[in-house]
């Protein structure tokens, strides 16, 4: 017998409320209730310089006879009172790809009479080796942030090594520091964090990882503390799902050499298609989150390899390199690595920091590529104009977890899905910090549907709970010189509070972080 078609009807509506009910419902966040005595260093929140574009020359420095652009010995002066509101906790430079043909020496002295350099890696152009160790330790100086500088292993040798260390970080006499006062400075820098070469895989020299490990062995030997710098090395480490890579160096370099093992990632559509930055549709945007999502289990899972050999954790994980990767602007240098960036970036940064910081017990460094006018830039500029970008807002606003202790969450998420794929949907993390504020960040990823989370208070329930988003009307939006702040945080009222329960809905392609007063 066939039903009557109001009956049919009403059915149908009661399985859609039904569907709808369950849909948001499987949005929830759960704090766990045992004490996490982890800290989120603020280390995790680190950025990039390489010599690469105009990240450098043309970004960062200007030179020091610029007159139109305001600047301190040649740093712009807007970039550094932009980062300084990060908390920029460390900078990487002098690369990346470009740092295992850089020797450092010939970027000291006057610099009238410095060599000069040819960047094969980035366009082949020439350097005049303006900005080296001095301008780049001063940098961090303004920006007061740790200096991170990736060694040459590559072209260099240990001893061109072992003479930069020195000429860095020795305040008593030595030949290095004795040249360091000959070019101006007297008071060593302390340089804290090197890396021992970089993507050694790939364009550090295409190594296996049995060797670079024996070759990381002989560096760290001669790289040694001193009783009083106390060093930091990080060993150059896998790309993407290598775990191969990572247990051979747990495997065979002693702890006591060893202080993070580098992992590189990067989101994109497909690396021999990558499509534009800003002109993408929801399939492109898909593959993106794809990538950023695996991030979870690559950490997750060279995390467990370490955990082998290193329970008691001494050796960070550190993922100096990651973000998105489009093709180049039209009309700049395809060597220069020029991108727009939109909310698919700000979605990139907010999964990818919710990661990181639920793994703040392994993942204790890492640097976000690149900082100016490169890749996932936090800052673009156009002569004397300067824009922030949706990613520099994500950073800004995730900032109040650094050095915070985590708050370990368990979160059941909708899917996003498209087509027969799907991903989830929401992510999150929450801390505590000196204060006794609680911040809890959450990222919908999903394209289309506002996604509607309850969050448990229980005892976390605060007095007052304030919140701040980032959210546009397109995921292809993003600011420009002509319209700088297309693209900003704003307040956010939609949540509620009942009993202890936090209800709140999340637009799509939206960052959210909720802070409340204990």
């Amino acid at each position: 017998m066939n039903a009557h078609p109001l009956r049919k009807k009403t059915l149908w509506l009661c399985a859609c409320m039904i569907a709808a009910v369950n849909s948001f419902a499987q949005n929830s966040i759960t704090f766990d209730t045992a004490e996490s005595k982890t800290v989120i260093s603020k280390n995790i929140y680190g950025h990039f310089a390489e010599h690469l574009g105009r990240c450098i020359y043309d970004g960062f420095y200007v030179g020091e006879g610029n007159k139109t652009i305001p600047n301190t010995n040649g740093i712009r002066n807007d970039i550094v009172k932009a980062l300084k509101k990060l908390k920029i906790p460390n900078l990487r430079w002098p690369g990346g790809c470009f740092a295992d043909t850089y020797h450092w020496k010939d970027g000291i002295g006057p610099k009238d009479k410095r060599a000069s350099i040819v960047n094969t890696n980035w366009g082949d152009v020439t350097e005049d080796n303006s900005f080296g160790t001095h301008d780049f330790l001063n940098l961090c100086e303004l920006l007061e942030t740790e200096p991170y500088i990736s060694g040459n292993v590559g072209t260099g040798t240990v001893q061109e090594m072992v003479d930069w260390m020195q000429y860095t970080n020795f305040d008593t006499k030595s030949p290095m520091s004795d040249l360091r006062r000959q070019n101006g400075r007297d008071k060593a820098w302390k340089v804290k964090y090197w890396g021992i070469g970089n993507e050694t895989y790939g364009c550090g020299g295409h190594m296996r990882v049995e060797y670079y490990a024996d070759l990381y062995r002989q560096y760290a030997s001669f790289m040694s503390n001193d009783g009083k710098n106390h060093l930091s090395f990080v060993a150059a480490g896998a790309k993407n799902d290598d775990y191969h890579w990572t247990e051979t160096l747990m495997k065979d370099v002693p702890l006591y050499l060893l202080d993070g093992i580098a992992m590189h990632h990067y989101s994109y559509v497909d690396w021999e298609e990558k499509g534009a930055a800003a002109k993408f549709d929801e399939g492109q945007y898909f593959k993106t989150m794809k990538q950023a999502v695996w991030m979870e289990e690559l950490v997750a899972r060279h995390s467990a390899i370490m955990d082998k050999y290193d329970p008691k954790k001494k050796v960070a994980l550190v993922v100096d390199e990651w973000g998105g990767w489009y093709d180049v602007e039209p009309n700049t240098n395809p060597g220069f690595l020029f991108q727009q960036n939109t909310m698919r970036d700000a979605m990139i940064a907010g999964v990818t920091l919710n990661v990181f910081n639920n793994h703040a017990d392994r993942v204790r460094m890492a640097n976000l590529a690149q900082c100016v006018n490169v890749l996932q830039a936090v800052i673009l500029t156009d002569k004397e104009k300067m824009i922030l970008t949706p990613t520099y807002h994500v950073m800004e606003m995730f900032a109040v977890h650094q050095n915070a202790r985590l708050l370990p969450v368990s979160v059941k998420t909708n899917s996003y899905t498209f087509g027969a794929d799907k991903l989830p949907a929401v992510s999150a993390s929450a801390s505590i910090d000196s204060n006794q504020l609680t911040h809890i960040s959450l990222v919908n990823i999903d394209a289309r549907k506002t996604q509607q989370v309850t969050i448990e208070l229980k005892d976390k329930k605060g007095k007052t709970i304030t919140g701040r988003i980032l959210t546009s009307k397109q995921m292809q939006d993003c600011n420009t010189f002509e319209t700088p702040e297309a693209i900003k945080p704003a307040v956010f009222r939609e949540f509620s509070v009942k009993g202890e329960t936090l209800q709140l809905k999340i637009p799509a392609f939206s960052v959210v972080v909720l802070e409340m007063v204990n």
